[in-house]
């Protein structure tokens, strides 16, 4: 199945579609502001399951992100965030950024690493972060298997496909071909660790 939707105007029936899709289990493929997305409900167990499978890619190794909507949102699924670290985000987020922090006990535990840290992102993508607000907790999201090609800007290519292996495609207009910047906040300062769209300088 494919959802048209408009991303300067999100239209609340088909963000529900979506978030419906998402929370009984199903995995999509949506827009974010870098490249197009695989993603499902963090709480979705089975799903989580089919997300690794078609990466195939085991999920405690896993580079898999929480979408969230806002810093709210991320503060739920991460250990407290020092008054220093909660500024940087709020400077570069919403933006195509990855950043890594420590987990909170409201990560389940499959997706728990060895360093239990999660990737968390707040995309400057009205349609991404509407699905999230509907859903009231994050999407579960990694990039799309196999090689970043151009057919991955195209959203109608993007279903041809996939559509046997995921239950629906947003089209939300023509994606691009650039990684998120990713900063690992872990440590005493943030260290990047891939230079991606968004543009870094601390």
């Amino acid at each position: 199945m494919v959802v048209y939707i408009r991303e300067d105007d999100p239209q609340s029936r088909q963000i529900q579609t979506v978030a419906e899709v998402l929370q009984t289990g199903g995995v999509i493929i949506y827009p974010t502001d870098t490249l197009y997305g695989l993603g499902c409900d963090i709480f979705q167990l089975k799903a989580i399951e089919r997300i690794c499978e078609i990466k195939d890619i085991e999920p405690s190794k896993a580079h898999l992100s929480f979408i969230c909507n806002n810093l709210s949102d991320v503060k739920e699924y991460t250990r407290p965030i020092p008054n220093h670290l909660f500024r940087l985000l709020k400077e570069y987020l919403p933006g195509p950024y990855t950043f890594i922090l420590p987990a909170s006990k409201q990560v389940p535990k499959i997706l728990k690493n060895k360093k239990n840290t999660i990737g968390v992102r707040i995309p400057n993508n009205n349609i991404a972060r509407a699905i999230v607000k509907e859903m009231k907790r994050p999407i579960l999201s990694t990039t799309l298997p196999g090689e970043t090609n151009a057919e991955y800007e195209d959203p109608e290519m993007i279903y041809r496909h996939f559509e046997d292996v995921v239950e629906l495609v947003v089209d939300g207009g023509p994606g691009v071909l650039i990684l998120s910047t990713v900063i690992d906040c872990t440590g005493p300062e943030p260290v990047l660790i891939r230079q991606g769209l968004g543009e870094w300088i601390n």
